[in-house]
């Protein structure tokens, strides 16, 4: 009767080894075994339908005649225009905050040399607002002066 040589089955103590503990290091030079990589993965995301369109979450604009909407009185813009718009008082009041900062810096900053320029600025301004120019007929919302 032939023998067959002494092979450790699977799951015999001489094949099992035991994990290394945390923190210690593997043996150099130990075959670490990688999963192979996935040739036929599907792709991350599945491509957007044809007809896909991004919906419009924005908040409309204000059309004219809103009812809910009360509108800045024309007058007081342009007079604040004309009488402080050396210190951008109409467009703080009409919501243009960017233009007013300007102004009033450009007043104060200069210590009041400067202050014609915002000034004279202002003038024009609050007439072009008294007139009812195209550009000043609305407040920065949109909702059209009143009076």
């Amino acid at each position: 009767m032939s023998e067959k040589p002494s092979t450790p089955e699977p799951d015999s103590e001489a094949t099992r080894q035991e994990p290394a503990a945390y923190g210690t290091p593997a043996a150099f030079g130990t075959p670490q075994a990688y999963p192979a990589p996935a040739s036929d993965a599907p792709p991350a995301y599945p491509a957007p339908p044809q007809n896909y369109s991004q919906q419009n979450y924005s908040q409309p604009g204000y059309a004219p005649g809103y009812a809910g909407a009360m509108g800045k009185n024309k007058v007081l813009a342009g007079l604040l225009g004309i009488l402080l718009g050396a210190f951008g008082v109409h467009n703080f009041y009409l919501g243009y905050t960017g233009k007013a900062v300007a102004q009033l810096l450009i007043t104060v900053l200069s210590l009041g040399f400067l202050s014609f320029v915002s000034a004279i600025w202002g003038f024009i301004e609050g007439i072009l607002i008294l007139i009812g120019s195209d550009n000043f007929r609305t407040d920065a919302k949109g909702i059209p002066l009143v009076g």
